[in-house]
């Protein structure tokens, strides 16, 4: 919404990671080029930790563009693998199939394709993240894994990117056999006052701005010390001070709009806690959000990216407001061989090609393919009172309770924030880019909680989830980054 204000090409403080946003400062750009040498250069196991929020996934995403192309990387986002199911997720990434319940004959095939690769020239790079969450035999799993090699090479290599605990695993004595083969170790450190200033004014010119700083030096102060130097509480502040500045007029932010944000913010408070402040603080960026909202709607824009908003940014976000003034984006038809969908039951072919959504209702259910226990655990992610969220994870349930093994759908984002509150925003804004129907957002096992995948359509193969990956709406295909994920591997996942 102050885009047009500050002279900006898109937003600058996005929290999903944006590798053009990537900040080398605060030796971030060391780290990665020490990553990068490591991988390549078969230096055994790597490990990369640091805090919630301090930019371990941008790196991850980063390192992925920027290895060789004869690097096929293998992207392992859901931390709740089992032993056996890590090692058919591998499999399904370098498009084989390994033996279903023979351990050690679904080792050897992959042992087997990996000698292929490599004879042909290709390296594999297995990148796990949100690692401090995998079971211990799973990392168990990855140490074997590790052991693949040539009598001269490693067939794999592997990268951990976790939080601080995950030193606490590797810290007990069932597990120093991995913790020995891991031979670097990277910290994502917080960033100091003054790399906090260099960072926003880094993201502020990456997004198009050309002026001179918008963030006054109190401001960085303030924002530095309420974030704690962590990345993406730095861009949740960033962002909230600058739509405080625009609704006020003004085009630099002072310590008043960084108070305002953060008051309008859960993690953090500057001072003595005072709940008076936050009050007011909420009730004044509410206030202007509408005031904002109702001056966008007489003036012609463009529609914001369908994203997850930042947590804490009901108060100024006005989302229904903004739902309603954006114009629709409309989804670019594919072939019908392309996205023609595949019947997610035994019931019944369905009646359009074009038709993404869960069988109906009053079709003969077929037996379901998720476990009871499975079942159980999605339903006790508390939805509350979010309609779009209830009916999307309802359909997503349908789903993988029929869908075939090998099927296959497009996985936009799986985030570990669960609050169902940002969900529900979400989806209100994705209905004005792509038909809701085709949208799925499935509960996650992760960690002590849970985590939600969001996922779209339903395919017959991996090839024709990659064809309609081209014909998601542009702003998706910018914001995301759509991976074919099989109904299997989405099944093991819950």
């Amino acid at each position: 919404m102050y885009l047009e204000h500050f002279g900006l090409r898109e937003a600058p403080f996005r929290i999903t990671p944006h590798t053009d946003f990537f900040f080398d400062g605060a030796e971030r750009g060391a780290t990665l080029e020490a990553l990068a040498y490591a991988v390549l250069n078969e230096e055994g196991i790597v490990k990369v930790g640091g805090e919630v929020g301090s930019g371990k996934t941008m790196l991850c995403r980063v390192l992925m563009e920027r290895l060789p192309p004869e690097a096929e990387t293998v992207y392992l986002a859901d931390p709740s693998l089992s032993r056996d199911e890590i090692l058919h997720t591998i499999g399904e990434e370098l498009e084989l199939e390994l033996a279903e319940g023979r351990f050690t004959v679904a080792l050897r095939e992959l042992q087997e394709q990996l000698i292929r690769l490599y004879a042909a020239g290709r390296r594999v790079v297995i990148l796990i993240d949100e690692a401090h969450a995998m079971p211990r035999e799973t990392l168990e799993q990855v140490r074997l894994l590790s052991n693949l090699e040539t009598n001269r090479h490693k067939l794999l290599q592997i990268v951990l990117f976790g939080q601080p605990e995950l030193d606490d695993t590797l810290g007990a004595p069932s597990m120093r056999q991995l913790k020995d083969r891991i031979t670097h170790s990277f910290r994502m450190r917080p960033l100091d006052a003054q790399e906090v200033g260099r960072y926003l004014t880094f993201r502020m010119r990456a997004a198009g701005y050309r002026g001179p700083d918008v963030f006054t030096p109190r401001a960085v102060a303030l924002i530095a010390r309420a974030s704690g130097g962590l990345t993406r509480r730095v861009n949740i502040l960033a962002d909230k001070s600058l739509l405080a500045a625009f609704s006020e007029d003004t085009h630099a932010v002072e310590t008043r709009q960084v108070r305002k944000a953060i008051a309008d913010s859960e993690f953090s408070s500057v001072g003595r806690p005072r709940r008076i402040l936050a009050y007011v603080g909420a009730a004044l960026l509410a206030g202007a959000a509408l005031g904002v909202a109702a001056h966008w709607g007489l003036s012609e824009r463009e529609s914001a990216i369908s994203r997850p908003p930042e947590p804490g940014a009901a108060a100024i976000r006005a989302a229904p407001a903004a739902a309603a003034a954006a114009q629709p984006t409309a989804v670019p038809a594919a072939p019908a061989s392309e996205r023609a969908p595949i019947p997610v039951s035994p019931a019944p072919p369905a009646s359009s090609a074009g038709d993404t959504r869960a069988p109906s209702a009053s079709r003969q259910p077929a037996p379901s393919l998720l476990a009871e226990a499975q079942i159980r655990r999605m339903a006790r992610y508390a939805v509350g009172p979010h309609p779009l969220l209830g009916e999307r994870i309802a359909a997503a349930r349908a789903l993988l309770a029929s869908a075939p093994d090998a099927s296959y759908s497009l996985e936009l984002f799986v985030t570990s924030n669960p609050d169902p509150a940002r969900m529900e925003r979400f989806l209100m804004r994705a209905r004005d880019l792509v038909p809701l129907s085709a949208l799925y957002v499935i509960p996650m096992a992760g960690g002590r909680g849970y985590r939600l995948g969001v996922v779209y359509g339903v395919y017959p193969s991996r090839e024709a989830a990659e064809r309609a990956a081209a014909h998601l709406p542009p702003k998706y295909q910018k914001a995301f980054r759509p991976v074919p994920r099989s109904i299997a591997a989405l099944r093991r996942a819950t």
